[in-house]
């Protein structure tokens, strides 16, 4: 199992809340104090399903809330009503409140950025438009960002970023409602770069990075090594250890249950 944790940050300014939705990463720039570097926190999102989408652009959060009641809109409702589910106008905070315990309002009429009481959402195309985020996340999120906060939301499913001298590329697959081919994204994109001397791309290296964007693996690959795999020989290896459980029964202990079950069968007979 190969689990990413390094991404090319989005081509946009490090500043505030971005969201890639295309992705499904948020990225945080807190403010920096005077002389400290630059620091960035992702963390993975859900977003709104086909016929429901996210919507893109630059906002900022005007509002926060702990354990908020949801409102819920005439449009979800008759939705629910719809399938034969419905809901009351307003769910009370609780278990049972989709929003979870955290909430940033934008200066979106009707979308935020929440947690969930629903966490295998997160990752997935699920919500009604607004961000979801795991409730640990949204919860140490929520005490970092003000009122105020920029928050840029946009679609890149293939990026591209330097690391000590590096070029890396990085792929995930498109939205299936996405207005934009992926050809035009990703030559757009490839137009945009240049090599370490400043010079555009080769021909060579676009169609090893057309090549690449075959496999949407979602993790940076760099461009000069000429093997897709070639993240598995950066990645750490970590074995973990699964601790026996007392209360769990071994193999030959079910076996032996069956073998009796097996057997009284038989006498049944």
């Amino acid at each position: 199992m190969l689990l990413p944790t390094q991404y090319v940050l989005p081509d946009a300014p490090k500043q505030g809340v971005i969201l890639n939705i295309a992705t499904k990463r948020l990225f945080y720039y807190p403010k920096p104090a005077e002389g400290e570097l630059q620091q960035v926190l992702t963390f993975p999102i859900g977003i709104g399903r086909v016929g429901w989408e996210t919507p893109l652009g630059e906002t900022t959060v005007v509002a926060k809330a702990k354990d908020p009641s949801w409102w819920v809109p005439a449009s979800v409702r008759q939705e629910h009503a719809e399938m034969g589910d419905p809901l009351p106008s307003i769910i009370p905070p609780g278990p049972d409140n989709p929003l979870g315990t955290r909430v940033l309002k934008l200066n979106m009429p009707g979308y935020l950025i929440h947690g969930t009481n629903q966490p295998y959402g997160v990752g997935m195309r699920v919500s009604h438009g607004c961000v979801r985020l795991y409730p640990e996340n949204i919860e140490f999120l929520y005490t970092q960002v003000d009122v105020g906060e920029v928050v840029t939301i946009m679609n890149e499913p293939y990026q591209m970023g330097r690391k000590d001298g590096v070029l890396y590329f990085e792929a995930h697959t498109p939205l299936a409602d996405d207005t934009v081919q992926a050809e035009d994204r990703l030559q757009a994109l490839l137009d945009a770069q240049v090599n370490a001397a400043g010079q555009s791309l080769n021909d060579h290296l676009r169609q090893h990075i057309l090549s690449l964007s075959t496999t949407a693996s979602g993790v940076p690959v760099s461009i000069v090594q000429y093997d897709a795999n070639e993240m598995l020989a950066r990645a750490r290896v970590v074995h973990n250890i699964v601790v026996q459980d007392p209360n769990e029964l071994t193999l030959d202990e079910i076996r032996a249950m069956m073998d009796e079950v097996d057997e009284t069968e038989d006498e049944t007979l």
